[in-house]
C-alpha cells in the first residue's frame, strides 16, 4: 500500500526526470522501476530533512549513473585488440586548455548579465536553465500555475536578451 502511494505521487516525476537523462523511454522506465525498489528497500535510511522527491531523483541519477557504467564495462570487454589500434586515430575533439578559458570566461559574463534581472527573473532562468526544471517543477516549486511560469520565463528571456544586446 505504502509503496503503491510513493509509485502513484513520484512516478512521473522520477520517469520525466529519466526521461530527460536516457532519452529512451525504456530505458527510462526500467530505471525508474529500479529507482523506487531501491527507494522502498532504504525507506529507513531518508533523512527528513531533506524533500522525499529529492531523495528520489537522487537514487535515479545513481541508478543511472550505475547502469551506464555497466554498459560501458560490458563494452570494454568487447574490444578487440584491432579495436584499441584504431583508437589512436581517432580525432581528439574535447575542447582545449583555451576553449575551456573561454567558455567559462563567457559564463562568467552571462551570470553578471542575470544578475541584472528582478529577483523573480533570476530565479525562474535559474530553474529552468542552470537546474534544468521542467515548467511543472517550477511552478510546483514557486508556487505558480504553469503557463505563468511560460509566460514569465518568455519575458525574462527577452529581458536577457536585451541585456546582452546592449552590450554590443
Amino acid at each position: 500500500m505504502a509503496f503503491n502511494f510513493l509509485l502513484e505521487t513520484f512516478w512521473n516525476d522520477v520517469f520525466g526526470f529519466m526521461i530527460k537523462r536516457t532519452q529512451n523511454e525504456n530505458d527510462a522506465e526500467d530505471i525508474t522501476i529500479e529507482t523506487f525498489f531501491k527507494a522502498f528497500d532504504k525507506i529507513n535510511s531518508f533523512d527528513s530533512k531533506f524533500k522525499f522527491k529529492t531523495w528520489l531523483i537522487t537514487i535515479a541519477k545513481n541508478t543511472h549513473l550505475d547502469s551506464v557504467r555497466k554498459q560501458k564495462k560490458t563494452l570494454t570487454n568487447q574490444t578487440t585488440e584491432e579495436d584499441e589500434k584504431r583508437v589512436y586515430w581517432i580525432r581528439d575533439d574535447a575542447p582545449s586548455a583555451e576553449d575551456k578559458l573561454i567558455n567559462e570566461q563567457n559564463l562568467a559574463e552571462l551570470l553578471k548579465d542575470i544578475k541584472k534581472l528582478k529577483p523573480h527573473h533570476q530565479e525562474i532562468i535559474q530553474l529552468r536553465y542552470f537546474q534544468e526544471q521542467t515548467y511543472q517543477e517550477i511552478a510546483s516549486t514557486i508556487g505558480i500555475p504553469i503557463n505563468n511560469v511560460k509566460v514569465k520565463l518568455l519575458r525574462a528571456k527577452k529581458l536577457l536578451a536585451c541585456i546582452i544586446l546592449a552590450k554590443k
